[in-house]
């Protein structure tokens, strides 16, 4: 019998980042950040791994949306998924009985990425190539191929994703080796999170600047007094050149979104990410006409294709946002990054949480390379938390991502800190290293 799947394994694995505050925002005040992990195995022991980052309690509910999924894979030939993960995609996305529960958004939809995401990473390794590479040596058919145009097309055709394809292959060479030896521009919300004081914020971005980075992130939409302050300590501390984005995560409506932005204009804010509801395409093109000439950014919260799709059309947005676990893996983000290319936004992907960042550094070199060949006003989010857990973690030098090299998504948790950080049963959670219990 051929090379096939074998088995799907699921691991719940939780890190208590609430105790310190990182990550803390507006909308989630005590994350801990987490992953529903997935590990395809072969029966020629090869492995694909991916998962579905998630900030704590409900990360069992991800766990059992994978393993309903699960059975799609189990026994699949190997040589078939990895040819075509498009193809899964479509199957695990188009279910008619899974489909009901979304159809593609949630829980489900996330855990179907999940899933691909596992096959890409097999994939890349099978090939000896990181996921960047491996897509950026397809040809502008093979990965349209990899498309599902189905509710795109009155905004992106087939042909126009060929052209915009084909228009990029010339320099993929060069841009190749410009990747290889300068890296791609990273920004930084290390220093931003809600829950910092003010002194822990004024170090973290003088850090942040003398460490290269030439954008950094504020989260925002607490205390209106409070950002007013916070913008002022950081604005002081990394200077006028220095760009500040700003991120409500949510929390706020569009009238209340246009107030606070007005507050916080004399402190040039570059973008307002997540004004209003993820679900708002109107919303946000109301807020971006009123608070020009900051930017508007979101997406780590877009359902599908189809709301990027509507955020273009509508003029709702300056700059895309993708995130590699919250759509149906890499084919949808490649359908997103082909939409941003033909309306002509740059896209700076949502990273940080647990394995974001090394996801979906992948999908913004593949753009560099093989589709738009442009890094301007183009960023990967980075925030310092959690790479040591990673088989490949991210490489970060004056303010940029440099390429990963080894073959894969760069998706691998290593086998200790899956142990100490599984939940409830793992150790991390079980017994502090005083003696008392975390939970």
């Amino acid at each position: 019998m051929s090379e096939h799947i074998t088995s799907v394994e699921t691991i719940d694995v939780r890190f208590p980042t609430s105790r310190h505050r990182d990550g803390s925002d507006a909308m989630n005040p005590f994350p801990d950040y987490s992953a529903a992990y997935v590990i395809l195995r072969t029966s020629a022991a090869a492995e694909g791994h991916g998962l579905v980052f998630t900030v704590g309690r409900g990360t069992e509910i991800q766990i059992r949306a994978l393993r309903s999924l699960a059975p799609m894979l189990e026994g699949q030939p190997v040589d078939a998924l990895v040819a075509d993960p498009g193809a899964l995609a479509r199957r695990l996305v188009g279910d008619s009985q899974i489909r009901w529960l979304g159809p593609e958004k949630g829980v489900v939809h996330m855990a179907a990425g999940g899933l691909v995401n596992a096959v890409w990473d097999l994939a890349a390794r099978r090939a000896d190539k990181p996921l960047w590479k491996l897509l950026a040596d397809l040809t502008p058919e093979q990965l349209v191929a990899q498309v599902d145009f189905r509710y795109l097309r009155d905004a992106l055709t087939e042909d126009e994703a060929l052209a915009l394809l084909r228009a990029a292959v010339d320099g993929r060479a060069d841009r190749e080796r410009r990747l290889l030896a300068e890296g791609f521009p990273a920004y930084t919300t290390t220093p931003g999170w809600l829950g910092y004081d003010d002194d822990k914020l004024a170090r973290l971005c003088t850090e942040a600047v003398a460490a290269g980075f030439r954008l950094i992130k504020l989260k925002v939409g607490g205390d209106l007094a409070d950002d007013v302050r916070r913008l002022g300590i950081a604005r002081r501390a990394v200077g006028p050149d220095v760009r500040i984005a700003v991120d409500a995560n949510q929390v706020w409506g569009v009238p209340e979104a246009i107030r606070w932005m007005r507050e916080l204009a004399p402190f040039d804010p570059y973008w307002i990410e997540e004004p209003t509801s993820p679900d708002d395409i109107l919303g946000h093109a109301a807020v971006r006409s009123a608070v020009a000439p900051t930017k508007v950014a979101t997406g780590e919260h877009g359902h599908n294709a189809v709301m990027f799709k509507q955020l273009l059309q509508a003029g709702a947005v300056d700059v895309v946002q993708i995130d590699a676990c919250r759509v149906a893996g890499v084919n949808e983000n490649l359908a997103i990054l082909l939409l941003a290319a033909k309306f002509g936004v740059p896209v700076c992907p949502h990273a940080g949480g647990v394995g974001l960042c090394e996801l979906v550094q992948h999908l913004a070199m593949f753009d560099f390379v093989a589709l738009t060949g442009s890094t301007t006003d183009r960023a990967i989010e980075y925030v310092d938390h959690l790479h040591e857990h990673f088989a490949d973690p991210v490489r970060i030098r004056d303010g940029r991502y440099l390429a990963p090299r080894s073959p894969g998504m760069s998706a691998e948790i290593l086998a200790p800190s899956l142990a100490d950080y599984r939940f409830p049963d793992g150790p991390r959670w079980t017994v502090a290293t005083t003696g008392a219990a975390l939970t």
